[in-house]
Protein backbone atom coordinates (compact mmCIF):
# COMPACT_ATOMS: atom_id res chain seq x y z
CA UNK A 1 0.00 0.00 0.00
CA UNK A 2 1.82 3.07 -1.33
CA UNK A 3 4.42 2.18 -4.00
CA UNK A 4 5.87 5.68 -4.15
CA UNK A 5 8.71 7.16 -6.17
CA UNK A 6 11.75 6.87 -3.89
CA UNK A 7 12.56 3.21 -4.57
CA UNK A 8 11.85 1.76 -1.14
CA UNK A 9 8.37 0.50 -2.08
CA UNK A 10 9.67 -0.79 -5.40
CA UNK A 11 12.40 -2.72 -3.62
CA UNK A 12 9.95 -4.26 -1.16
CA UNK A 13 7.61 -5.24 -3.99
CA UNK A 14 10.42 -6.69 -6.11
CA UNK A 15 11.72 -8.73 -3.18
CA UNK A 16 8.30 -10.17 -2.31
CA UNK A 17 7.37 -10.83 -5.94
CA UNK A 18 10.67 -12.62 -6.56
CA UNK A 19 9.81 -14.97 -3.69
CA UNK A 20 6.54 -15.88 -5.41
CA UNK A 21 4.10 -13.84 -3.32
CA UNK A 22 0.77 -12.93 -4.89
CA UNK A 23 0.83 -9.15 -4.66
CA UNK A 24 -1.67 -6.37 -5.01
CA UNK A 25 0.04 -2.99 -5.26
CA UNK A 26 -2.29 -0.09 -4.57
CA UNK A 27 -1.43 3.60 -4.70
CA UNK A 28 -3.34 6.89 -4.82
CA UNK A 29 -1.00 8.04 -7.59
CA UNK A 30 -1.86 7.28 -11.20
CA UNK A 31 -0.03 5.01 -13.63
CA UNK A 32 1.47 8.07 -15.30
CA UNK A 33 2.76 9.48 -12.00
CA UNK A 34 4.30 6.11 -11.11
CA UNK A 35 5.84 5.42 -14.53
CA UNK A 36 9.43 5.10 -13.29
CA UNK A 37 8.49 2.83 -10.37
CA UNK A 38 6.24 0.57 -12.47
CA UNK A 39 8.94 0.12 -15.13
CA UNK A 40 11.14 -1.58 -12.54
CA UNK A 41 8.47 -4.22 -11.81
CA UNK A 42 7.25 -5.07 -15.31
CA UNK A 43 8.92 -8.50 -15.35
CA UNK A 44 6.73 -9.82 -12.52
CA UNK A 45 3.47 -11.49 -13.54
CA UNK A 46 2.31 -12.12 -9.96
CA UNK A 47 1.51 -8.44 -9.30
CA UNK A 48 -1.95 -6.88 -9.68
CA UNK A 49 -2.13 -3.09 -9.71
CA UNK A 50 -4.79 -0.79 -8.28
CA UNK A 51 -3.64 2.72 -9.16
CA UNK A 52 -5.30 6.09 -8.75
CA UNK A 53 -7.10 4.93 -5.60
CA UNK A 54 -7.63 2.05 -3.15
CA UNK A 55 -10.43 -0.54 -2.94
CA UNK A 56 -11.85 -1.81 0.32
CA UNK A 57 -12.11 -5.37 -0.99
CA UNK A 58 -8.32 -5.53 -1.37
CA UNK A 59 -8.05 -5.18 2.41
CA UNK A 60 -10.30 -8.12 3.20
CA UNK A 61 -8.72 -11.35 1.93
CA UNK A 62 -4.97 -10.88 2.17
CA UNK A 63 -2.33 -12.44 4.42
CA UNK A 64 -0.50 -9.19 5.11
CA UNK A 65 -0.79 -5.47 4.45
CA UNK A 66 2.61 -3.81 3.99
CA UNK A 67 2.00 -0.08 4.25
CA UNK A 68 4.27 2.74 3.17
CA UNK A 69 5.39 5.32 5.71
CA UNK A 70 3.15 8.00 4.21
CA UNK A 71 -0.10 6.05 4.77
CA UNK A 72 -1.93 7.48 7.80
CA UNK A 73 -2.96 5.10 10.59
CA UNK A 74 -6.52 6.44 10.49
CA UNK A 75 -6.95 5.33 6.87
CA UNK A 76 -10.32 3.59 6.36
CA UNK A 77 -8.47 0.92 4.37
CA UNK A 78 -6.16 0.16 7.30
CA UNK A 79 -9.26 0.04 9.51
CA UNK A 80 -10.80 -2.48 7.10
CA UNK A 81 -7.69 -4.68 7.30
CA UNK A 82 -7.68 -4.53 11.09
CA UNK A 83 -11.41 -5.35 11.19
CA UNK A 84 -10.60 -8.46 9.15
CA UNK A 85 -7.70 -9.32 11.51
CA UNK A 86 -5.09 -8.91 8.77
CA UNK A 87 -1.62 -7.89 10.08
CA UNK A 88 -0.60 -4.36 9.04
CA UNK A 89 3.16 -3.93 9.04
CA UNK A 90 5.89 -1.69 7.69
CA UNK A 91 9.14 -2.68 6.06
CA UNK A 92 11.56 -1.62 8.83
CA UNK A 93 9.85 -3.24 11.83
CA UNK A 94 9.04 -6.41 9.86
CA UNK A 95 12.70 -6.65 8.85
CA UNK A 96 13.87 -6.31 12.46
CA UNK A 97 11.51 -9.07 13.58
CA UNK A 98 12.48 -11.48 10.79
CA UNK A 99 16.21 -10.76 10.74
CA UNK A 100 17.00 -11.15 14.43
CA UNK A 101 20.01 -8.87 13.80
CA UNK A 102 21.41 -6.31 16.24
CA UNK A 103 19.52 -3.14 15.27
CA UNK A 104 20.37 0.53 15.74
CA UNK A 105 17.28 2.69 15.18
CA UNK A 106 17.77 6.42 14.76
CA UNK A 107 14.94 8.94 14.80
CA UNK A 108 14.51 12.65 15.53
CA UNK A 109 13.27 15.79 13.83
CA UNK A 110 16.69 16.84 12.59
CA UNK A 111 20.02 15.07 12.43
CA UNK A 112 18.79 11.51 11.98
CA UNK A 113 20.19 11.14 8.45
CA UNK A 114 23.64 12.43 9.40
CA UNK A 115 23.77 10.29 12.54
CA UNK A 116 22.54 7.20 10.66
CA UNK A 117 25.09 7.46 7.88
CA UNK A 118 27.91 8.34 10.26
CA UNK A 119 27.19 5.39 12.59
CA UNK A 120 27.13 3.06 9.56
CA UNK A 121 30.38 4.58 8.25
CA UNK A 122 32.16 4.22 11.61
CA UNK A 123 31.05 0.58 11.88
CA UNK A 124 32.13 -0.23 8.33
CA UNK A 125 35.58 1.28 8.88
CA UNK A 126 35.85 -0.80 12.06
CA UNK A 127 35.31 -3.95 9.97
CA UNK A 128 31.73 -4.69 11.00
CA UNK A 129 29.10 -6.18 8.68
CA UNK A 130 26.66 -3.29 8.33
CA UNK A 131 23.21 -3.18 6.73
CA UNK A 132 21.88 0.34 6.14
CA UNK A 133 18.12 0.83 5.73
CA UNK A 134 14.92 2.43 6.93
CA UNK A 135 14.18 5.90 5.60
CA UNK A 136 17.08 5.79 3.14
CA UNK A 137 16.37 6.64 -0.46
CA UNK A 138 16.36 3.69 -2.85
CA UNK A 139 16.91 1.02 -0.20
CA UNK A 140 14.31 -1.66 0.53
CA UNK A 141 14.83 -2.73 4.10
CA UNK A 142 13.03 -6.05 3.56
CA UNK A 143 15.27 -6.87 0.63
CA UNK A 144 18.27 -6.81 3.01
CA UNK A 145 17.05 -10.04 4.67
CA UNK A 146 19.18 -12.42 2.53
CA UNK A 147 22.31 -10.43 3.50
CA UNK A 148 21.86 -10.91 7.25
CA UNK A 149 24.53 -12.94 9.08
CA UNK A 150 24.92 -13.71 12.76
CA UNK A 151 27.36 -10.79 13.03
CA UNK A 152 25.30 -8.20 11.14
CA UNK A 153 24.50 -4.81 12.62
CA UNK A 154 21.53 -3.07 11.03
CA UNK A 155 21.48 0.72 11.11
CA UNK A 156 18.02 2.17 10.38
CA UNK A 157 17.00 5.78 9.85
CA UNK A 158 13.40 5.98 11.08
CA UNK A 159 10.89 8.77 10.56
CA UNK A 160 7.85 9.29 12.78
CA UNK A 161 5.62 7.17 10.55
CA UNK A 162 8.03 4.26 10.62
CA UNK A 163 8.07 4.63 14.39
CA UNK A 164 4.29 4.11 14.28
CA UNK A 165 5.09 0.73 12.73
CA UNK A 166 7.42 -0.17 15.58
CA UNK A 167 4.76 0.90 18.06
CA UNK A 168 2.12 -1.24 16.39
CA UNK A 169 4.50 -4.21 16.45
CA UNK A 170 5.41 -3.52 20.14
CA UNK A 171 9.10 -3.41 19.25
CA UNK A 172 12.02 -1.04 19.71
CA UNK A 173 15.60 -1.22 18.38
CA UNK A 174 18.38 -2.65 20.59
CA UNK A 175 20.22 0.67 20.33
CA UNK A 176 17.67 3.50 20.18
CA UNK A 177 18.71 7.04 19.22
CA UNK A 178 16.56 10.16 19.50
CA UNK A 179 18.56 13.04 18.03
CA UNK A 180 16.39 16.16 18.34
CA UNK A 181 12.75 17.10 18.78
CA UNK A 182 11.19 20.25 17.37
CA UNK A 183 8.04 21.17 15.41
CA UNK A 184 7.53 19.34 12.10
CA UNK A 185 4.67 17.73 10.18
CA UNK A 186 2.21 19.82 12.17
CA UNK A 187 -0.23 19.63 9.24
CA UNK A 188 -0.33 15.85 9.89
CA UNK A 189 -0.38 15.99 13.70
CA UNK A 190 -2.99 18.75 13.96
CA UNK A 191 -0.58 21.18 15.66
CA UNK A 192 -0.19 18.67 18.54
CA UNK A 193 3.46 18.25 19.54
CA UNK A 194 2.54 15.61 22.13
CA UNK A 195 1.07 13.37 19.40
CA UNK A 196 4.20 13.86 17.32
CA UNK A 197 6.41 12.93 20.27
CA UNK A 198 4.25 9.86 20.98
CA UNK A 199 5.28 8.43 17.61
CA UNK A 200 8.96 9.25 18.19
CA UNK A 201 8.81 7.65 21.66
CA UNK A 202 8.28 4.22 20.10
CA UNK A 203 12.02 4.15 19.50
CA UNK A 204 12.57 3.46 23.23
CA UNK A 205 9.20 2.41 24.70
CA UNK A 206 9.65 -1.33 24.10
CA UNK A 207 13.32 -1.58 24.98
CA UNK A 208 14.58 -3.85 27.76
CA UNK A 209 17.11 -3.14 30.54
CA UNK A 210 19.75 -4.85 28.34
CA UNK A 211 19.26 -2.28 25.56
CA UNK A 212 20.74 1.22 25.11
CA UNK A 213 19.01 4.56 24.61
CA UNK A 214 21.09 7.44 23.22
CA UNK A 215 19.14 10.60 23.91
CA UNK A 216 20.27 13.86 22.29
CA UNK A 217 20.53 16.57 24.92
CA UNK A 218 18.24 18.89 22.92
CA UNK A 219 15.50 16.22 22.94
CA UNK A 220 16.01 15.12 26.55
CA UNK A 221 13.62 17.62 28.23
CA UNK A 222 10.70 16.36 26.14
CA UNK A 223 10.95 12.85 27.58
CA UNK A 224 9.96 14.29 30.96
CA UNK A 225 7.65 16.99 29.59
CA UNK A 226 5.40 14.46 27.86
CA UNK A 227 5.38 11.94 30.70
CA UNK A 228 7.81 9.28 29.44
CA UNK A 229 10.57 9.52 32.07
CA UNK A 230 9.37 6.45 33.98
CA UNK A 231 8.88 4.48 30.76
CA UNK A 232 12.56 4.44 29.83
CA UNK A 233 14.03 1.04 30.77
CA UNK A 234 17.25 0.87 28.75
CA UNK A 235 20.73 2.10 29.71
CA UNK A 236 20.47 5.82 28.88
CA UNK A 237 23.14 8.25 27.71
CA UNK A 238 22.45 11.96 27.22
CA UNK A 239 24.59 12.86 24.22
CA UNK A 240 25.67 15.90 22.23
CA UNK A 241 28.65 18.06 21.36
CA UNK A 242 30.32 17.22 24.69
CA UNK A 243 30.90 13.65 23.47
CA UNK A 244 33.48 14.72 20.87
CA UNK A 245 37.03 15.31 22.13
CA UNK A 246 38.13 18.82 21.09
CA UNK A 247 41.16 17.43 19.28
CA UNK A 248 38.98 15.62 16.72
CA UNK A 249 38.72 17.44 13.37
CA UNK A 250 35.40 17.35 11.47
CA UNK A 251 34.98 17.77 7.73
CA UNK A 252 31.31 18.77 7.95
CA UNK A 253 30.64 22.40 8.97
CA UNK A 254 28.40 23.87 11.63
CA UNK A 255 27.66 23.49 15.32
CA UNK A 256 24.62 21.35 14.49
CA UNK A 257 26.91 18.84 12.81
CA UNK A 258 29.18 18.73 15.88
CA UNK A 259 26.08 17.89 17.90
CA UNK A 260 25.05 15.14 15.46
CA UNK A 261 28.56 13.69 15.50
CA UNK A 262 28.47 13.65 19.30
CA UNK A 263 25.25 11.64 19.24
CA UNK A 264 26.75 9.22 16.71
CA UNK A 265 29.88 8.84 18.86
CA UNK A 266 27.73 7.88 21.87
CA UNK A 267 25.89 5.29 19.77
CA UNK A 268 29.16 3.82 18.52
CA UNK A 269 30.46 3.56 22.08
CA UNK A 270 27.27 1.73 23.09
CA UNK A 271 28.07 -0.76 20.32
CA UNK A 272 31.42 -1.48 21.96
CA UNK A 273 33.76 0.48 19.68
CA UNK A 274 36.74 2.28 21.20
CA UNK A 275 37.53 5.93 20.56
CA UNK A 276 40.41 5.15 18.19
CA UNK A 277 38.04 3.25 15.88
CA UNK A 278 35.36 5.92 16.21
CA UNK A 279 37.72 8.84 15.55
CA UNK A 280 38.91 7.23 12.32
CA UNK A 281 35.39 7.30 10.94
CA UNK A 282 34.42 10.70 12.33
CA UNK A 283 37.39 12.55 10.83
CA UNK A 284 36.93 11.07 7.34
CA UNK A 285 33.13 11.42 7.13
CA UNK A 286 32.10 13.92 4.44
CA UNK A 287 28.39 14.18 5.21
CA UNK A 288 25.17 13.20 3.48
CA UNK A 289 24.07 14.40 0.03
CA UNK A 290 21.58 17.25 0.18
CA UNK A 291 22.41 18.17 3.77
CA UNK A 292 24.44 21.38 3.65
CA UNK A 293 26.42 19.64 0.91
CA UNK A 294 29.16 21.67 -0.76
CA UNK A 295 28.66 21.26 -4.53
CA UNK A 296 31.29 23.44 -6.19
CA UNK A 297 32.83 26.89 -6.40
CA UNK A 298 32.18 29.06 -9.46
CA UNK A 299 33.85 32.46 -9.93
CA UNK A 300 34.57 32.63 -6.20
CA UNK A 301 31.00 31.73 -5.19
CA UNK A 302 30.69 28.61 -3.03
CA UNK A 303 27.46 26.71 -3.72
CA UNK A 304 25.67 24.50 -1.15
CA UNK A 305 22.74 22.09 -1.54
CA UNK A 306 20.62 21.79 1.62
CA UNK A 307 17.44 20.49 -0.03
CA UNK A 308 16.57 18.28 2.97
CA UNK A 309 16.06 21.41 5.09
CA UNK A 310 12.26 21.18 5.17
CA UNK A 311 11.73 23.04 8.47
CA UNK A 312 12.62 26.60 9.56
CA UNK A 313 15.00 25.23 12.20
CA UNK A 314 16.94 23.34 9.54
CA UNK A 315 17.41 26.44 7.41
CA UNK A 316 18.39 28.45 10.49
CA UNK A 317 21.21 26.04 11.35
CA UNK A 318 22.43 26.17 7.75
CA UNK A 319 22.51 29.98 7.78
CA UNK A 320 24.30 29.98 11.13
CA UNK A 321 26.81 27.36 9.98
CA UNK A 322 27.79 29.44 6.94
CA UNK A 323 27.59 32.86 8.61
CA UNK A 324 30.93 34.68 8.51
CA UNK A 325 29.51 37.97 9.80
CA UNK A 326 29.79 39.48 6.32
CA UNK A 327 26.14 38.91 5.29
CA UNK A 328 27.35 37.08 2.20
CA UNK A 329 24.80 34.25 1.87
CA UNK A 330 22.46 34.36 -1.13
CA UNK A 331 19.55 32.15 -0.10
CA UNK A 332 17.05 30.19 -2.19
CA UNK A 333 14.13 29.05 -0.06
CA UNK A 334 10.38 28.41 -0.16
CA UNK A 335 7.94 25.63 -1.03
CA UNK A 336 4.90 23.80 0.33
CA UNK A 337 3.51 24.65 3.76
CA UNK A 338 3.69 22.23 6.72
CA UNK A 339 2.03 24.56 9.22
CA UNK A 340 5.24 25.52 11.04
CA UNK A 341 6.12 28.80 12.77
CA UNK A 342 8.34 30.82 10.41
CA UNK A 343 8.70 33.99 12.51
CA UNK A 344 12.23 33.36 13.82
CA UNK A 345 13.51 32.31 10.40
CA UNK A 346 12.03 35.36 8.68
CA UNK A 347 13.70 37.59 11.28
CA UNK A 348 17.12 35.95 10.94
CA UNK A 349 17.00 35.77 7.14
CA UNK A 350 16.81 39.56 7.04
CA UNK A 351 19.96 39.86 9.18
CA UNK A 352 22.03 36.97 7.78
CA UNK A 353 21.18 36.74 4.07
CA UNK A 354 22.41 39.16 1.41
CA UNK A 355 19.35 38.41 -0.73
CA UNK A 356 16.50 35.87 -0.76
CA UNK A 357 15.05 34.16 -3.83
CA UNK A 358 11.76 32.32 -3.29
CA UNK A 359 10.50 29.09 -4.86
CA UNK A 360 6.74 29.03 -5.43
CA UNK A 361 4.47 27.18 -3.01
CA UNK A 362 1.79 27.47 -0.34
CA UNK A 363 4.40 28.12 2.35
CA UNK A 364 6.02 30.84 0.25
CA UNK A 365 2.64 32.53 -0.13
CA UNK A 366 2.40 32.69 3.67
CA UNK A 367 5.73 34.49 4.19
CA UNK A 368 6.30 36.47 0.98
CA UNK A 369 4.97 39.73 2.42
CA UNK A 370 7.38 39.45 5.36
CA UNK A 371 10.42 39.41 3.07
CA UNK A 372 10.73 42.68 1.23
CA UNK A 373 12.09 42.85 -2.30
CA UNK A 374 11.93 39.13 -3.01
CA UNK A 375 10.88 37.51 -6.28
CA UNK A 376 8.97 34.22 -6.55
CA UNK A 377 10.23 31.72 -9.12
CA UNK A 378 8.32 28.81 -10.64
CA UNK A 379 11.47 27.04 -11.82
CA UNK A 380 14.59 26.32 -9.85
CA UNK A 381 16.73 27.02 -12.92
CA UNK A 382 15.49 30.62 -13.02
CA UNK A 383 15.99 31.02 -9.27
CA UNK A 384 19.57 29.71 -9.43
CA UNK A 385 20.42 31.79 -12.51
CA UNK A 386 19.25 35.04 -10.94
CA UNK A 387 20.75 34.24 -7.53
CA UNK A 388 24.13 33.51 -9.12
CA UNK A 389 24.05 36.80 -11.05
CA UNK A 390 23.66 38.66 -7.76
CA UNK A 391 26.38 36.70 -5.93
CA UNK A 392 29.97 37.84 -6.10
CA UNK A 393 33.40 36.43 -5.14
CA UNK A 394 33.41 35.44 -1.47
CA UNK A 395 29.64 34.91 -1.38
CA UNK A 396 27.83 31.63 -0.78
CA UNK A 397 24.81 30.49 -2.77
CA UNK A 398 22.62 28.30 -0.55
CA UNK A 399 19.55 26.22 -1.37
CA UNK A 400 17.88 25.66 2.02
CA UNK A 401 14.12 25.69 1.44
CA UNK A 402 12.62 25.50 4.99
CA UNK A 403 9.49 24.02 3.38
CA UNK A 404 8.36 20.77 1.80
CA UNK A 405 9.00 20.19 -1.91
CA UNK A 406 5.55 19.20 -3.14
CA UNK A 407 4.08 21.28 -5.95
CA UNK A 408 7.13 22.20 -8.00
CA UNK A 409 8.94 18.90 -7.39
CA UNK A 410 8.25 15.18 -6.98
CA UNK A 411 10.05 15.23 -3.62
CA UNK A 412 13.00 16.85 -1.84
CA UNK A 413 15.48 14.65 -3.71
CA UNK A 414 14.08 15.76 -7.06
CA UNK A 415 14.46 19.36 -5.85
CA UNK A 416 18.09 18.75 -4.93
CA UNK A 417 18.88 16.97 -8.20
CA UNK A 418 17.35 19.78 -10.27
CA UNK A 419 19.42 22.27 -8.27
CA UNK A 420 22.63 20.30 -8.86
CA UNK A 421 21.96 19.96 -12.59
CA UNK A 422 21.42 23.71 -12.85
CA UNK A 423 24.56 24.44 -10.85
CA UNK A 424 26.62 22.20 -13.15
CA UNK A 425 25.76 24.52 -16.05
CA UNK A 426 27.06 27.62 -14.28
CA UNK A 427 30.37 28.97 -15.48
Amino acid sequence: MGLGLLGRGVGDARFLASLGAELIITDLKSEVELTDSLAQLKEYKNITYRLGGHRLEDFQNRDLILKAASVPLNSPYIAEAQKNKIPVRMSADLFMELSGAMTVGITGTRGKSTVTHLVAYILERAGKHVLLGGNVRGISTLALLPEVTKDSITVLELDSWQMQGFGGAHMSPHIAVLTTFMPDHMNYYGEDMKKYFADKANVFLNQTPEDYFILGEQAAPFVEKYGYKNKVRAHTTIAGTKDIPKSWKLRIPGEHNRYDVGVAVAAARALGLDDKEIRSGVELFEGVPGRLEFIKEVKGVKIYNDTTATTPEATLVALRALDTGEKNVVLIMGGADKGLDMSELVLEVSTRAKKVFLLAGTGTDRIKNSLEGTMIYHSIADAVSNAFKLAGPGDMLLLSPAFASFGMFKNEYDRGEQFNKTVELLS
